[in-house]
């Protein structure tokens, strides 16, 4: 009896401390929809790279917040093609792709004509197909760790439904290092 009973609680123990380390590996789930103050549409978003955070506004009042993924070598501005940084700077939502390869998809206007100018002027492609979007398909549960795009901005699918819900076509980014 006594036996059984050491049993079990061992195995509730490491039942729990794999709960905590997955916790730890993964956070905690992404935030729903619902959990989000209902909105129409968002004014602006500021995309703040140091920080990993996605803030979109409404009439000037943050609404939405979520943790970001960005390119796999973040620091810096964009400058060539696979170099895997996010551009920095201001630009607009000017596509929205619902048949994404990455749980629904915003395109920024990213190269801009500076953008493509300093690339000419230094023979180097600027790259392009920059995206706000969530994660690949078929990770529908999981929200992959660390910086993983190729200079794209990541959140999980859950904030992805929201963010598509509220951003229209026209909707100004502003990325900041």
């Amino acid at each position: 009896m006594l036996r059984r009973a050491l049993l079990r609680g061992a195995l509730l123990l490491l039942a729990v401390g794999g709960l905590f380390v997955l916790w730890d590996r993964y956070g905690p789930p992404a935030p729903t929809p619902d959990m989000v103050p209902s909105v129409e549409r968002v004014g602006h978003i500021l995309i703040e790279k140091s920080a990993r955070r996605l803030s979109a506004t409404a009439d000037g009042v943050v609404v939405f917040q979520a943790e970001i993924a960005l390119g796999f070598e973040p620091g810096g501005d964009k400058q060539i093609e696979g170099d895997g940084k996010t551009p920095e700077g201001h630009f607009t939502i000017n596509r929205r792709n619902p048949q994404s390869a990455f749980h629904l998809s915003l395109g920024l206007d990213y190269p801009r004509p500076e953008d493509i100018a300093r690339a000419k002027a230094q023979g180097v492609d600027p790259g392009g197909d920059i995206f706000i979007h969530g994660q690949p398909n078929g990770l529908s549960v999981l929200t992959l760790p660390g910086d993983w795009t190729a200079g794209c901005i990541a959140v999980s699918n859950a904030e992805m439904d929201t963010l598509w819900r509220v951003v229209p076509i026209g909707t100004p980014v502003e990325i900041r290092p």
